[in-house]
């Protein structure tokens, strides 16, 4: 009997920045694949690394900041989201960690890895909270405005996908 199958999309583990300035922007990057959204830089982990290279390793190619220019804070967040990959399901699970950068570190010029990405922005919290385009993780400006009010979560949150 043919049917669908109930199994669990092959696991991957991926590390995300939450990129702010002194001012408490927020950089995001903008993608053209699966509509057209904004997310943080990251991606997943590569053999043997463990979350906060990858988060570290992610922001040199996807952005061309130098790992020595990076305060890499605490992990904020968690989320766990399935969805394709090079046309395949996983089942991604995304470690978010706090990272200060200034905007001068920024140089997309020097990416290694840009992928598809489209354009970089930073952005404030009110543009986050009224904004009218898709942004993901579900829930980051509730993590920015807590950061730039000096409450940085005590545990991990768990975000929606």
């Amino acid at each position: 009997m043919e049917g669908k199958t109930t199994s669990t999309p092959p696991l991957r583990e991926a590390a995300r920045a939450i990129v702010m300035d002194a001012d408490d922007r927020v950089l995001l990057l903008r993608y053209d694949e699966n509509g057209d959204f904004w997310a943080t830089p990251g991606g997943s982990l590569e053999q043997g690394e463990d979350h906060a290279t990858a988060a570290l390793r992610e922001l040199g190619e996807e952005l061309g900041v130098d790992e020595k220019a990076i305060e890499l804070g605490p992990q904020l967040a968690e989320r766990t989201k399935d969805h394709l990959v090079g046309g395949r399901e996983v089942r991604q699970v995304e470690l978010y960690f706090l990272t200060r950068v200034s905007a001068a570190d920024v140089d997309p010029a020097r990416a290694t890895q840009p992928d598809n990405i489209r354009e970089h922005r930073w952005w404030t919290l009110t543009e986050l909270r009224t904004g009218q385009e898709t942004v993901y993780p579900v829930g980051l400006a509730d993590l920015v405005a807590a950061v730039a009010a000096g409450r940085t979560p005590p545990q991990p949150v768990v975000l929606a996908g």
